[in-house]
């Protein structure tokens, strides 16, 4: 396991403040923000390759917080694969082996090939390799010395969307057969919904929600998180009491049926996904029904994002079937439906 208490770290004008988590051991966790918000600083404070100002670091239960990198026990894959042009694959798996018997050197390596696949690439140099062999190839030399955790900074960021995908799925196979603490670094959203079982979202060098990807997703605490997490319907408004009915009221006027303790000033948002679009109005146990206008159609990898003004403009997503049954197109009359518990409440 991985526990940080409060944690500073000074890097030039930037700054990690005041972090606060814990990793739980086999556990799979994702750091989530922007570029420039401080995931990698702290992967390398982690690992011990920068100073820290205050805090301190838990590993497998015991302080690391003033041992030098190599006792650490920590397997550290970088962005840029960090591997040495000059050795061959073989060696460059073998690197952080060294001290070990030459047998039992040769059988890790030849063990780590086996899982990662690339038995077929050990006398290869890497810069014959494809960008995912050399990741599959900084993973095994990370894992050779057997860690108590790895990191991985952003480990697909420089991958082709297809190679990405299939790397996503080798680093979940093989956490589920190691069953290793992991602390994954990226910027892209649906990255971290895919593997992680939880996250925390950075912003600025601060920690600013942590959750399930579910509770990301569905629940974001704040404008940045939502934006983050692609809510694509986020909307500034304010929480009403009427004739024992909660209300969710846009600037523009447009109200929404809702489920909060929350009153006053407030933001709501609203997945795309908990949105059904029809032609006619439904008759559903649903709340909310709306008329509006189709001002823009999107295509997507899984089908269709439809924006309907209301106003607001409210875009919800539609599998290719139901694009064709409903012959959707701009300029079209059509109706939103979606639950009462669907609209995520949040403070200002």
């Amino acid at each position: 396991m991985i526990k940080v208490e409060g944690l500073r770290v000074r890097l030039g004008d930037f700054e990690l403040s005041e972090v606060n988590f814990e990793v739980g051991r086999g556990e799979y966790f994702v750091i989530l923000g922007p570029t420039g918000a401080g995931k990698t600083v702290l992967l390398e404070a982690i690992a011990g390759l920068l100073p820290l100002k205050e805090g301190r670091i838990f590993i497998n239960g015991r302080e690391a917080t003033r041992l030098p990198p190599e006792r650490r026990k920590v397997g550290f894959v970088f962005q840029d694969y960090m591997l040495f042009p000059h050795l061959s694959v073989r060696d460059n798996i073998a690197f952080g082996l060294k001290g070990r018997r030459r047998e039992e050197a040769r059988r890790r390596v030849e063990e780590l090939a086996e899982l990662l696949e690339i038995k077929h690439l050990l006398s290869r140099k890497p810069q014959t390799l494809s960008g995912g062999e050399k990741q599959k190839v900084a993973l095994a030399r990370a894992l050779a010395p057997k860690p108590e955790i790895l990191l991985l900074d952003e480990p697909l960021s420089a991958l082709d969307p297809k190679t990405r995908e299939g790397l996503a799925r080798e680093l979940l196979r093989i956490h589920k057969k190691l069953g290793l603490t992991t602390l994954h670094v990226t910027h892209d959203f649906e990255e971290a919904l895919a593997l992680g079982e939880r996250v925390a979202v950075m912003r600025e060098g601060r920690i600013v929600q942590i959750g399930t990807p579910e509770e990301i997703f569905r629940r974001p605490a704040s404008e940045f998180v939502a934006e983050f997490a692609l809510a694509r319907n986020l909307f500034r408004g304010e929480v009403r009491e009427e004739e024992g009915e909660v209300f969710f009221v846009t600037r523009e006027g447009a109200k929404f049926i809702v489920s909060t303790p929350i009153r006053g000033e407030a933001w709501a948002s609203l997945r795309p996904e908990d949105i059904l679009l029809s032609k006619t109005p439904l008759s559903s146990s649903a709340r909310n029904c709306l008329k509006g206008r189709i001002v823009q159609v999107r295509e997507q990898e899984r089908g269709f994002l439809v924006t309907v003004r209301i106003p607001p403009d409210i875009t919800c997503f539609i599998t290719r079937s139901s694009f064709e049954e409903l012959e959707v197109r701009e300029g079209d009359e059509a109706f939103i439906t979606f639950k009462a518990s669907a609209i995520h409440i949040f403070g200002i």
